[in-house]
């Protein structure tokens, strides 16, 4: 890698992270790649995996997920919209997506490109637990957490190129390096410690979106205490780059009066 590239990306990141603020939180981050990009990119990667995959269309489990998605995506999105932060959900289409798949994950795209894969539905066990997942995996999207590992990315794994030139020169580690970015992939890495904040981040905005969408905040640390359970020395995809699950429900308890403040029952 030249050093000059890493010049370059390292000043630019300093420039960007004094302008961009999360919502809810209010933290600084660095968004160095344009978001329209990465929700085209989204587009092709999302439906490439269900391509892929046995997805399902009917039934209890799909109704469910595209109920509680479109309510929670609609509470978020006018919350956006009036407090300033519209530019995080312009152009988003959102859509739902069940994946047949004893995998325990769930993840959301750039444009609100969701998916839930059916292993971790039991243990959402009702509308409640899978606002809970679903509350996280949008925030994530809306704090653009994966522009800000996919720009780490593109500096340590494939020389701090840009975007365009990485997709032209190098598709296939930049398609792996999207999916890392954006919860698909097994492992972040040397990406772990950011994705650590940025799980304490979601699981925060998480609360905050479920709560205004009516499902229950209180039931979040609920989730989390029945994944704990699931033990084996092996956690679960979505565990393994998260913060302990002790510390997780103590963090979740912690934030909940912010969330309650939000609190609509059945969402009026």
């Amino acid at each position: 890698m030249k050093k000059n590239q890493i010049l370059l990306f390292l000043i630019s990141f300093s420039v960007f992270q004094s302008c961009v603020k999360v919502p809810i939180t209010g933290r600084r981050q660095t968004n160095l790649l344009p978001e329209s990009d990465l929700m085209a990119m989204a587009l092709t990667n999302y439906n490439q995996v269900l391509s892929e995959s046995k997805v399902e269309t009917t039934g209890v489990n799909a109704e469910n997920v595209k109920r509680v998605g479109e309510r929670i995506s609609k509470s978020v999105t006018d919350y956006m919209n009036s407090h300033g932060f519209s530019k995080r959900v312009a152009n988003y289409s959102w859509q739902f997506s069940v994946i047949d798949d004893p995998t325990i994950n769930a993840w959301c795209m750039p444009g609100g490109k969701v998916a839930f894969y059916t292993g971790i539905l039991p243990l959402c066990k009702d509308e409640n637990g899978i606002a809970a997942v679903m509350g996280h995996e949008i925030a994530h999207a809306i704090a653009r957490h994966g522009n800000e590992r996919m720009s780490q990315g593109l500096l340590l794994q494939l020389g701090g190129v840009a975007l365009d030139v990485a997709t032209s020169t190098k598709p296939e580690e930049t398609r792996q390096l999207f999916q890392l970015a954006y919860g698909v992939g097994a492992n972040v890495g040397v990406m772990l410690p950011y994705s650590r904040k940025h799980e304490s981040e979601a699981d925060r905005m998480g609360l905050v979106f479920m709560a205004m969408a009516g499902y229950d905040p209180n039931q979040a640390p609920l989730f989390w205490e029945r994944m704990s359970k699931l033990g084996g020395s092996k956690p679960p995809m979505i565990l393994s780059t998260h913060p302990s699950d002790e510390k997780r429900i103590i963090d979740l308890k912690k934030n909940m009066p912010e969330a309650m403040k939000y609190y609509k029952p059945n969402g009026k």
